[in-house]
């Protein structure tokens, strides 16, 4: 079954046809879950003008940082600016266009992007500077705001295990926004730590089908600690 196997040997052939404008969603949370490779495979790419969909943008040179740093992201879809000194200072300086969207309304609007539902009414943000230029609506005693669904030229996502067939697992938080994601991309592509034989792969494990997933790619993750912490004073310490 060639047909059926999604594996790539480069990230050159897995971001092939990422140009110039496009949107990108991006999977992770802060550096958790985050496709590390891809992203620096973007950077590498030299793609501008960017729309990334994510729920931050990394820090300043790791993760999404990088490709603020290299003026690749004309506009930021996120719910937090979280770490990032560069994201904030290109967001006050108005060189980056950012539309802070409240973290669940956003994890909705790429859930719906992806099961093919182009708005939803949520109260999130009703009231506020969110629904502004928006479309509101009352239903029973409470009033909603219309919300576009997200949906993403590409979507780059990290996954954990995977078979040559795209079924892709993930690991703990990783499962935060990249199921949903993988779902709202036109080309969906996953950087995994393993890949595996079809068959492997206990069929009620699997987060995401491989019907989802065009191009598949191992890579060695760094996994950075976004912030660590150390406790002072006692045998343990933690991160």
């Amino acid at each position: 079954m060639k047909g059926l196997d999604k594996r790539v040997a480069t990230l050159e052939a897995a971001l092939d046809g990422l140009s110039d404008g496009m949107t990108v969603l991006a999977g992770g949370f802060g550096l958790c879950g985050i496709p590390e490779n891809l992203i620096a495979g973007i950077q590498r790419r030299g793609v501008r003008d960017l729309t990334v969909v994510s729920n931050n943008c990394g820090i300043d040179d790791f993760g999404l940082g990088v490709l603020l740093e290299h003026r690749q992201i004309r506009k930021m879809i996120a719910s937090y600016v979280g770490e990032n000194a560069r994201f904030e200072q290109q967001l006050l300086s108005g060189e980056l266009e950012v539309e802070l969207t409240p973290q669940g309304t956003l994890a909705e609007k790429i859930r719906a992007g992806g099961a093919g539902i182009p708005a939803f009414f949520t109260a999130t943000g009703y009231g506020t500077l969110v629904a502004e230029g928006k479309e509101t609506r009352r239903f029973g005693d409470r009033h909603y705001v219309l919300e576009p669904a997200i949906q993403g030229d590409f979507a780059i996502i990290k996954g954990w295990k995977a078979d040559w067939y795209g079924n892709v697992i993930y690991r703990h938080t990783a499962q935060n926004f990249n199921p949903l994601m993988a779902t709202a991309g036109k080309i969906t592509v996953v950087e995994v730590d393993e890949i595996v034989p079809p068959g492997t792969l206990d069929p009620t494990q699997i987060h995401t089908p491989g019907i989802y997933v065009h191009r598949l790619i191992q890579c060695a993750c760094e996994k950075r600690i976004e912030k660590r912490t150390l406790q002072t004073g006692g045998r343990h310490a933690h991160a």
